[in-house]
Parts: structure tokens; sequence; C-alpha cells
């Protein structure tokens, strides 16, 4: 078994878990599994020759995924910006790497729209002290989803609309919105599915246009 099967497989593995976890509602294995997830796929994709900001663009989400495990509003903040410094490494990547002749206007109007509709519904409810960095996190990750979406194809694109899916849902709880079933557990399936597609969707557009001295390899299948 090549070293980036297993790490694929573990990661597979301890999403599984984790999300066992929260389904059980079993805190422990919960805040075993988490922060496990962003550190195997970032292994993978340094593997697969993924450009070094897609990697650290993960560890921040790593970072983001450990602090948001403590319930305080410190922890909170320091995790919504590890996270947008993960989105700053993906508009990075968007600028250097994407398609300089990609654009959709229906793909931005929609997200401008989302965007616009989420915070006017959320905004009376949220603590006031958190409106203005709620807002301006919404702003960058909507900048980042329409950027990946409109320049690195369908599969990366799909995995940043879940990145904002499941960030929308984290700022419904942090507004004390009545929860769906199970909302934790679809918080984290939308959020691991994302980073996984936008990994996977961004080395399969980078394999027709490598930057070999950007890379921590050469860029190969996203394939296992």
């Amino acid at each position: 078994m090549t070293t980036r099967r297993a790490l694929l497989l573990a990661l597979g593995l301890a999403t599984a878990v984790d999300l066992g976890c929260l389904a059980a509602d079993y805190d422990p294995g919960h805040f075993v599994a988490k922060p496990l997830l962003m550190p195997l796929l970032a292994a993978w994709a340094a593997l697969s020759g993924a450009p070094r900001l897609l990697v650290v663009a993960l560890l921040f989400g790593w970072g983001g995924d450990t602090l948001l495990l403590f319930d305080a509003e410190p922890a909170f903040l320091a995790g919504m910006a590890s996270f947008a410094a993960g989105h700053v490494c993906y508009l990075a990547l968007v600028r250097t790497r994407g398609r300089a002749d990609a654009h959709h206007s229906f793909l931005l109007t929609l997200y401008c729209a989302v965007l616009t509709t989420t915070l006017l519904s959320l905004w009376t409810d949220l603590p006031g002290d958190l409106r203005i960095p709620v807002v301006a996190y919404s702003i960058l990750l909507t900048a980042m989803a329409y950027g990946v979406g409109s320049r690195f194809g369908k599969v990366a694109g799909t995995g940043a609309a879940l990145f904002v899916l499941s960030d929308t849902l984290i700022a419904t709880d942090v507004a004390e919105w009545p929860p769906l079933p199970l909302q934790d557990f679809w918080i984290m399936l939308t959020y691991v599915a994302a980073q996984f597609l936008i990994v996977t969707g961004m080395l399969k557009a980078l394999e027709a246009r490598p930057a070999p001295e950007e890379t921590f390899g050469e860029v190969r299948s996203a394939t296992p």
C-alpha cells in the first residue's frame, strides 16, 4: 500500500469516527478525531504534488478546527481568524494559478444574493460584538467560494459551496437559531467534503498548468 493511499484511508477512517461520534453525541471521540482530519488531508495533498499555499490553507483549517473545539468566544474568534487565513491562501491560489479567462456572472450574482440574504437574516440575532467579525469573515468566505468556483472547475467549486453551507450552519448556531437535527454532524460532513473537494478539484485543474517551483513535487492525479 502506498503512503498516499494509506493517508487517504486514514482520513476516511478518522472522518467516519468523527461523524459517528457526533451522531452518537460522544464528545470525547469528537475531540480526538476532529483535529486529525486536516493534517491527514494536508499530508495527502502534499504527497500528491499540491502547491504550498494549498497545504498551508489546510493547516489553517486544522487550526480553526482545533480552536472551535473550545466553547469560548476568544477561541471562536481565533478559530474564525485561522479559517480566514486559509481563505486568503485559497484566494492567492485563485489569483496566481486559476484560469485567468474565467468569469461567471451568474455565479457571482448568486453568491452576492446568498451573502446578502444570510447576513440580513442573521444580523439582529448575532451577538453585538460578533456582528462585524462575522460580516468580514462572510465576505471573505464568499469571495473565496466565487473565486474557486469560477477558476478551478466544478469539483472545487462544489467544495467551496459546501464550505459556505457549513459555515452558514455555524453562523445560525452562533445566532442561537433553533438547530437542525444532528446539526453538528451536518456541519462536519459538509466541511470535510468541502475541503476534500477543493483539494481534489484544484489538483485536477492544476495538472494542466503545473508550476514545479511552487509545489512539494510534481502535480499528479488526485485519484488515490
